[in-house]
């Protein structure tokens, strides 16, 4: 099985070295094509405006000035001589949930792979706060996505389907299992900080605020928060069909 391995932390970032020794677990073929920075945020969005620079770091490792979308097509249609198997996004330090998952460019690298035809997973790891420190507890995501891995990719998965699959931030051993869930909604948190810099001109930062989410017990924010491990198929199909036969009959005398 040939695996590509993309992120959106940027190449350097702990979770894709990770997510690749996770990948070895499930294969020998294993190759990467990573934005060089930071893209968190960026969701599936492409470049079009830019050339991109593609550098090779290691023998199947290879980064690009883009974003994970970028980086996918990349490496289907320029690095790799054939085709990969299996796409995997991530591991992301923090998890993609609800209707933040619109944000995310892990999520959006899995995308780009659904839309080319690819098998694509995208793998986040949610964290705490300890002493106003960030604390990603890796090793659960390294111990339990193997197994996990190896039971999804035989999975009978539709066309234009992809799996967002979230680990709870807990010691490995307090994990209770993995549900099978839905796409949450939580309160919007993004915000806007404004600041002065030292000449005292204004600028702006968006900032992300702890929220509120709607009940229910099937969704993937209260997996992770029970302490399961969260597995949410995703459909590339936006349609409201559930509002279309209303669409039909107010236009059908325009």
């Amino acid at each position: 099985m040939r695996i590509l391995i993309t992120n959106d932390d940027g190449v350097n970032a702990p979770g894709i070295a990770v997510l690749e020794r996770i990948a070895r677990t499930l294969s020998d073929d294993v190759w990467i094509v990573a934005p060089e920075t930071d893209q968190s945020g960026v969701g599936h969005s492409v470049s079009m405006s830019e050339p991109f620079r593609l550098r090779k770091l290691a023998d199947k490792h290879y980064t690009i000035n883009g974003t994970p979308a970028d980086c996918i097509i990349m490496g289907v249609r320029h690095v790799l001589d054939k085709a990969p198997d299996l796409i995997l996004s991530g591991v992301n330090a923090g998890h993609n949930i609800a209707q933040y998952v619109t944000y995310s460019g892990t999520v959006g690298g899995a995308l780009e792979g659904t839309i080319m035809g690819i098998r694509s997973i995208a793998l986040s790891q949610h964290y705490n706060y300890e002493q106003d420190t960030k604390t990603v507890p890796w090793n659960v995501v390294e111990a339990l996505a193997p197994a996990l891995l190896k039971k999804l990719v035989q999975a009978k998965m539709p066309k234009d389907t992809l799996l967002n699959v979230n680990f709870p931030s807990c010691d490995v051993n307090d994990v209770k299992g993995t549900r099978v869930t839905e796409q949450g909604r939580i309160e919007h948190g993004l915000t806007m900080t404004e600041r002065a810099d030292a000449r005292g001109k204004q600028y702006f930062w968006l900032g992300f605020f702890p929220t509120d989410a709607e009940p229910n017990p099937n969704s993937d924010f209260s997996a992770i928060n029970d302490g399961y491990i969260s597995v949410t198929p995703i459909k590339l199909d936006l349609t409201a069909r559930e509002v279309t036969q209303s669409l039909e009959d107010l236009l059908s005398g325009s």
